[in-house]
């Protein structure tokens, strides 16, 4: 129980922590891009307005002139723009081409002024990514005309991508740091719980087993009292009361002892290979007699295939008794009560089914919790503790199994032993 308890803590402070941290590398990588995507915005700007600083308005001619010569330029040849530049491209106030260095244009311009990413289609620039700045040029009479220029993205792209790269594997790493401290965190805080766990257990089961002796000699001496006075019944009632009290707090005692001993995983040694098939049918004709008594039709359904599993015989066999006892307990006359044995993949099934009166939805959650009952007068009046179900389950986990329930108000109810073919580790 308290490892379960302890993986959860871990779990969930590692999923808390690592949701954070997760988020804060996002953010990180976000900031990052977005500074590197200014940085690089203002540097082509700066480059751009140097270069529009050369264009002007020829009164002469009545045209724009520009002059490209501020250009970086790296000499003739096909591509002759500095490494840094793809393409300076010059558009007069009509978006008409005037003229352009680098990757051919398209004669009309199609882009809005501001920052572009583009790809484009030019084989000679196919899968580069580029930063692409479109910069009206205003004068003295209006817009003279729009310079466009681009620069690559290679360089930023690796830097994002190198940051990516150390942000994915510092986060796993971080991750299972977190996780690690969870963990020994997550100890040292059950630590105080457990000790006061461990107290109560052994407090449990040391009143238990001192109370057996007491309770005994009370059950004793109040027998050979209903005995003597067989023939005075005056005092019968009253010893068959002490009677029948003695024999349930015995059951009671028996039960918080077992709870107390059968706490977690059980011993290696304890554990025996039963043949399942032989193991049930051996415990069916003790409740066929109770069931007949209360005119209940009781099936035992097991496969052809033999299923073996390792268990504790005396604990197993506890479990199956206590739910063959609830179930015809609270199965009304003429219904029918089914022990099935179902073949799974790694897994031996035991079922219980009934046509009882099943169990309110609202209750099931808490059935296997100790000294709970659905029925307080009932339970009262049949003798019930409310730790039958609690100790079932209790078994079953520590056999590294699991116990379900399914139940419909009226129609009865199903409970599910589910228990590993192998031996529990």
């Amino acid at each position: 129980m308290f490892n379960q308890s302890r993986r959860n803590l871990a779990r969930w402070f590692t999923l808390s922590m690592g949701s954070i941290l997760v988020l804060f590398a996002g953010v990180i990588y976000q900031i990052e891009a977005k500074d590197k995507r200014e940085a690089l915005d203002r540097l082509l700007l700066d480059k751009t307005r140097i270069m529009a600083a050369s264009v002007h308005y020829d009164v002469r001619q009545n045209q724009t002139a520009v002059d490209l010569t501020n250009v970086p330029l790296l000499g003739s040849g096909s591509h002759p723009l500095a490494e840094d530049l793809i393409y300076v491209r010059w558009y007069n106030a009509q978006g008409r081409l005037v003229r352009f260095f680098g990757a051919a244009p398209a004669n009309q311009l199609n882009t809005s002024p501001g920052y572009q990413t583009i790809q484009p289609a030019d084989p000679l620039l196919q899968h580069r990514w580029l930063r692409q700045i479109t910069l009206p040029v205003e004068g003295r009479t209006g817009t003279l005309g729009y310079l466009q220029v681009a620069t690559p993205l290679t360089e930023t792209h690796n830097q994002l991508q190198e940051l990516q790269i150390a942000l994915t594997l510092a986060v796993p790493i971080a991750l299972g740091l977190i996780g690690l401290a969870g963990w020994l965190l997550s100890g040292i805080a059950m630590q105080p719980i457990r000790q006061s766990y461990q107290q109560l257990q052994r407090f449990t089961a040391d009143a238990s087993h001192e109370l057996r002796s007491p309770l005994s000699a009370i059950l004793t001496n109040a027998q050979v009292g209903l005995m003597l006075a067989s023939d005075d019944s005056r005092f019968q009632p009253s010893l068959e009361n002490i009677v029948d009290s003695a024999k349930s707090m015995g059951s009671l005692v028996n039960n918080l002892l077992l709870l107390a001993r059968h706490q977690g995983k059980l011993a290696p040694e304890s554990f025996k290979l039963l043949t399942l098939n032989q193991f049930l049918a051996e415990i069916v004709p003790q409740f066929r007699v109770l069931a007949e008594a209360q005119d209940i039709q009781l099936e035992y359904e097991q496969p052809e295939q033999a299923i073996k599993v390792w268990a504790d015989p005396d604990l197993l066999r506890q479990v199956i008794e206590n739910l063959l006892s609830n179930a015809c307990k609270y199965t009304s006359t003429g219904g029918s009560v089914r022990l099935r044995l179902v073949p799974h993949p790694g897994w031996a099934v035991i079922q219980v089914i009934d046509t009882g009166i099943g169990i309110p939805e609202v209750d099931l959650p808490y059935i296997f919790d100790r000294f709970y009952r659905v029925d307080t007068a009932r339970s009262l009046d049949s003798g019930g503790s409310g730790l039958g179900l609690a100790i079932a389950q209790q078994i079953v986990q520590a056999h590294s199994g699991h116990l379900h329930v399914k139940s419909v108000i009226g129609q009865g109810s199903t409970f599910q032993v589910e228990l590993p073919l192998k031996l529990p580790s």
